[in-house]
Order: structure tokens, then C-alpha cells, then sequence
């Protein structure tokens, strides 16, 4: 039995970088702001990856699932909680502190599914300082930013990254 790869290209809906040039530079000034607060408290780089590909995957943003798993993977995660990253909870890979980041991530993504419950958000308190916890919202917000312009316009074709 023999396999045949297939590829099919995502249209393009709209050149956003185009056409809204000024908000997409301010979008990209957003995230350098937040990965300055991420810098500024030593926050994990791999759990800044886990963060925004687990957003990604929520949000079905197929550009950003592609770019963060590279990301992730080129600083040293492991496939298998890359791959493990959907049904985390049922996954002994992730520590306390990474479990309470993911479900605040899942929290303020889905937020209009509930808002973002007091447990989830205290979860999140008692792993990370007032400080984290203000870069990882930053970190949140931005990346739920940059999937709404992906997934509205494909601006940006899945697997065009390079890491």
C-alpha cells in the first residue's frame, strides 16, 4: 500500500499587512511590548510557546499552531507534549505551574464561553507573581490578537514560516 501526499492551498481572503499596514505594525509593537514583560520576569520561553500554541489550536489558527510548534521545538521542547498539548489535562507531561498557565490560557481564550472563572484565575495566582501573571495576560491577549487577523483574513498561509 503506498501513500500519496496531497497539498491543498488556503486562499488568501485579504493582505491584511496591505491593507491595514498601520495596525499591523502596531500589532507587532504589541508583541514585542509583551515579550518584553515576558523578558522583564524570566518567564519560560517554552511555556510562552506552550501558551500560544495551545490559544492557536483553540482558535484554529493553523499559521500560528505551525509557527509556535517550530518555535517550541527549536528551544527544546518535546514533540510528545507538543503533541500531548490538545488533551493536557489527561497528560502526566506538564508540571503544576504549566497546567495552571494553560488553563488560564484556555480561560481567557474561550472567556465568552463564561468569562474567565475565579478559580482559574486563582489557580493561576498561586503558581506565578503579580508580575507573570501580568505578562502572561499580555502574552494571552496578543496571541488571541494576532489568531482573530489569521483566521478572519488568512493573511498568512499555513507552513510559509520558517523557524
Amino acid at each position: 500500500m503506498t501513500t500519496t501526499e496531497t497539498t491543498s492551498s488556503v486562499p488568501i481572503r485579504l493582505d491584511f499587512d496591505t491593507h491595514a499596514a498601520g495596525f499591523s505594525r502596531a500589532l507587532a509593537t504589541l508583541d514585542g511590548a509583551a515579550t518584553k514583560e515576558l523578558d522583564r520576569v524570566d518567564f519560560d520561553p517554552r511555556l510562552r510557546e506552550l501558551v500560544r500554541v495551545r490559544a492557536s489550536q483553540l482558535n484554529g489558527c493553523a499559521y500560528c499552531i505551525d509557527m509556535h510548534t517550530k518555535d517550541a521545538r527549536a528551544i527544546g521542547e518535546a514533540e510528545q507534549r507538543l503533541y500531548g498539548l490538545p488533551a493536557w489535562r489527561e497528560t502526566p507531561y506538564f508540571t503544576d505551574r504549566e497546567r495552571a498557565a494553560l488553563a488560564f490560557t484556555e480561560s481567557v481564550t474561550l472567556m465568552a464561553d463564561g468569562h474567565v472563572p475565579d478559580g482559574a484565575f486563582a489557580a493561576a495566582a498561586e503558581q506565578f507573581s503579580a508580575d507573570e501573571l501580568a505578562a502572561l495576560v499580555a502574552l494571552i491577549v496578543t496571541i488571541n490578537a494576532w489568531n482573530a487577523v489569521s483566521v478572519s483574513t488568512r493573511a498568512w498561509p499555513p507552513g510559509s514560516y520558517e523557524a
